[in-house]
């Protein structure tokens, strides 16, 4: 035995190659057509089901004694969609049944946007004064108070308070505020941070985040300034920024004075 020999004796035999479905599944044109009328009289009864099916798309084999047959869908409301009929045997002299019906959507199909949690839909401006948001047992943006939240400011005021808060911020947690406070409307990608004369980083209002958000978030001080007690990032920016002087001149622009000095003027009576 060659070194290449034993080396495929020691991988075992090949998987067998999938079996073709039988033909006749692919012939079932008519009886898959038929049993999506069938499917279509259900929702719609009467001559009105044979119209609901059109055009034949086409043949799919889902393994070697299955074949999905799909015509187009002609029901209103449902452009892009399909009957997809399932068809299948046990072998080449077995009889074919209809396994599965069922509309489906095709790729240009109108469907439903995907479902999505409430406790995830809700915004900041839906609450309303009375409104409850229970923070789920095993949230992973939160992790008892007794743990090590990563955060050493965090871990130092729990140790001094004996165990301080219930739970506290796990590094998700942050990671997740920092990304939504970074890409929100006081990040430095805003307008009004584009236009700034200088950054939130350098000016005097701004009172640092405690912890590991410190160095790149604080809340806004200045009560002149549309962020005003607002989370914003350093990097954020506004016309109320503390370096800003007063203007030297006139914040009015004025025109070149026009002296008439030596102009001769003609007076106009009332009656000319």
């Amino acid at each position: 035995m060659t070194a290449g020999e034993e080396t495929a004796s020691t991988e075992g035999p090949a998987a067998p190659e999938p079996r073709p479905a039988p033909s006749q599944l692919f012939d079932a044109v008519e009886t898959a057509r038929s049993a999506a009328a069938d499917e279509a009289a259900d929702e719609l009864g009467g001559s009105a089901a044979v119209a609901a099916v059109g055009e034949y798309l086409g043949a799919t084999a889902e393994d070697d004694g299955s074949v999905t047959h799909s015509f187009a869908a002609e029901l209103a409301g449902y452009r892009g969609w399909r009957w997809a009929i399932t068809v299948a045997s046990a072998g080449e002299d077995a009889p074919v049944t209809v396994s599965e019906s069922v509309l489906l959507p095709g790729a240009t199909a109108l469907v439903a946007p995907d479902w999505v949690p409430w406790d995830q839909r809700v915004r900041p401006d839906d609450f309303k004064p009375g409104d409850l948001l229970p923070t789920p047992a095993d949230d992973p943006r939160l992790v008892p108070g007794y743990l090590d939240s990563g955060d050493p400011a965090v871990d130092e005021l729990a140790r001094e308070a004996g165990l301080g808060r219930e739970r506290v911020l796990s590094a998700e947690g942050r990671r997740a505020a920092a990304e939504r406070w970074q890409h929100g409307e006081r990040g430095p990608a805003a307008d009004l941070a584009r236009s700034a004369p200088a950054s939130c980083g350098t000016c005097g209002f701004l009172v640092p985040l405690a912890g590991a958000l410190r160095g790149a978030f604080g809340v806004c001080a200045n009560g002149s300034a549309p962020a005003d007690g607002q989370v914003v990032a350093v990097g954020f920016g506004c016309g109320a920024h503390s370096s800003v002087g007063e203007p030297s001149g006139s914040p009015v622009y004025v025109s070149a004075l026009v002296y008439d000095d030596g102009v001769d003027l003609e007076p106009v009576g009332a009656g000319s």
